[in-house]
């Protein structure tokens, strides 16, 4: 992800995540790039995490360069590599904000996948974010996202939500408590985490996320800011037009020049 959000839950990211269905949405992303375009190859990931979409689109014959700028996702990332199966295209990461990174090369394809683009709350993120995706694109090059959906979370409203998760000796309770802010389009998640060991003893903490929602019309303002060409928005995964009943939506950009 691209904030410093992502501290001790780091460490449970994936556990937390077991039932994402990474390998679908890496299936979903190939498939909507290479509809596009078949001769995208080289792919830079806007918050890579512990690497699990890089290593799966690398698996897919892609190149992929991943940015991240959690030093705990990035640890995770790297204890994974022993765990690469064989790869047709590569999949490398390093440290950086993507709001402002500089890399001495350009890519196809940007990628940015589940709600990293979310994370930047303020228009000047945003805006920075849009910008260093088009300043790392050859011609023509496309910027793929995924984001929370305006008209889903107005019309059904965040809510408290329980999660729990189990992993050998460690089971795992992440309770979330979100508060909607409609005059930034933000929504605060608190997020308490209980783990409890075979013993029985548990240890408690709290990380605070903060997300922004975002409309069609959002999407297009900041488009047109930074020089690319809305080509189409879907529901994420399923490719139907998006809803009140869409939390995630898939935005597909492609660079003017």
């Amino acid at each position: 992800m691209s904030n410093n959000v992502f501290q001790r839950y780091s460490a449970y990211y994936d556990l937390l995540y077991h039932d994402k269905d990474y390998g679908h949405e890496v299936e979903y992303t190939a498939s909507t790039l290479r509809g596009l375009d078949p001769q995208i190859r080289d792919i830079l990931e806007f918050g890579s995490g512990t690497g699990r979409h890089g290593r799966l689109l690398a698996q897919e014959g892609f190149r992929v360069h991943g940015i991240d700028k959690s030093d705990a996702m990035l640890s995770v990332a790297n204890a994974e590599r022993s765990c690469e199966k064989t790869l047709r295209g590569s999949f490398e990461f390093q440290k950086g904000d993507v709001r402002t990174i500089r890399l001495q090369q350009l890519f196809d394809a940007v990628v940015s996948l589940f709600h990293v683009v979310s994370y930047q709350v303020s228009d000047s993120d945003v805006y920075s974010t849009f910008s260093n995706a088009s300043r790392h694109l050859r011609p023509k090059g496309v910027f793929l996202f995924d984001v929370w959906h305006a008209a889903a979370v107005l019309a059904q409203r965040p809510v408290v939500r329980v999660k729990r998760a189990q992993h050998e000796n460690l089971s795992l309770i992440r309770i979330a408590e979100p508060a909607l802010d409609t005059k930034t389009c933000t929504v605060d998640v608190r997020y308490t985490i209980i783990l409890k060991s075979a013993d029985e003893r548990a240890t408690v903490f709290e990380e605070r996320h903060k997300m922004r929602y975002f409309s069609a019309a959002d999407i297009d303002h900041f488009a047109e800011k930074t020089g690319f060409e809305v080509l189409r928005s879907e529901e994420f995964l399923t490719q139907k037009v998006p809803s009140e009943g869409t939390w995630g939506v898939l935005y597909l950009l492609r660079k003017k020049s």
